[in-house]
């Protein structure tokens, strides 16, 4: 049996090594620091920091809902956002095997390319034909992806996600129903920019 044959063992055991070793190293500036630093509580060091600013208020305020709706929303599109750059770069690709007009050593290493192929030599080339047919599989996943984002988007909009002062809204819609609304001859105050 040669040195390098896998050991089931000896990987567990430096596995293992490596993990105590990782938080070791975590560990240990931050035991450090405990121990060597003052301790010295004062009311300026337990305010609440807000960049400079005085405080307004207590920590304990509550952010609105709506903020954290339009936050999620942001990090859910723009995930989505970036599952399309894999996609354009094997359409790039495609659309270019898919030219006629491409010599053989230039169709070799785009195909390479494509496939993920380090040995330019040992790849056979797409033909034109079978890029196309891949630059047409291509686009109708991203039409079908893109098609099931805007649905989504349209989804999140018509339940009212996106109006900001939809809540306000409501609440003079339903005080204007019951008669508590400004006068007729008045403007009500506008929420929007």
């Amino acid at each position: 049996m040669d040195y390098f044959s896998f050991r089931p063992v000896l990987f567990t055991g430096a596995l293992f090594l490596f993990a105590a070793v990782a938080i070791g190293m975590l560990l240990a500036p931050l035991l450090l620091g405990w121990f060597l630093r003052p301790h010295n509580p004062s009311k300026e060091k337990g305010d609440i920091y807000e960049c400079g600013e005085p405080t307004i208020g207590g920590s304990d305020a509550q952010f609105d809902i709506r903020f954290y709706v339009v936050a999620l929303l942001f990090i859910v599109f723009d995930v989505e956002i970036a599952f399309f750059f894999p996609w354009a770069v094997v359409f790039g690709k495609a659309t270019t095997l898919a030219k006629s007009t491409l010599s053989e050593g230039q169709r070799q290493h785009v195909s390479a390319a494509l496939l993920g192929e380090a040995d330019v030599e040992a790849v056979t080339p797409v033909a034109a034909d079978a890029a196309g047919f891949l630059q047409r599989v291509a686009l109708m996943d991203l039409l079908v992806f893109f098609g099931v984002v805007l649905v989504g988007f349209a989804y999140v909009w018509k339940r009212g996600d996106l109006d900001w002062v939809r809540a306000m809204a409501r609440e003079r819609a339903v005080k204007t129903a019951a008669g508590d609304g400004p006068p007729s001859g008045t403007k009500s105050p506008s929420l929007s920019v």
